[in-house]
């Protein structure tokens, strides 16, 4: 099953950013473990596809 691409290049930045920074702060201990959360974020970044965009029939991309 491929997955259908439904992220835009903002969207997917953003998510990286984001991802990244709770992460950081959940090794640093600065946030508790639900930082860990931000690997979904990065995941959803690289794999240029959001499980739940899908389910709410949205898209973040022009060209898909």
């Amino acid at each position: 099953m491929q997955l259908a691409r439904n992220l835009g290049t903002i969207d997917r930045i953003a998510r990286l950013l984001a991802g990244s920074a709770l992460v950081v702060l959940a090794i640093t201990g600065m946030i508790g473990v639900w930082g860990w959360i931000g690997t979904i974020f990065m995941a959803t970044a690289f794999m240029n596809f959001c499980p739940i965009y899908r389910v709410l029939g949205l898209k973040t991309c022009n060209e898909c």
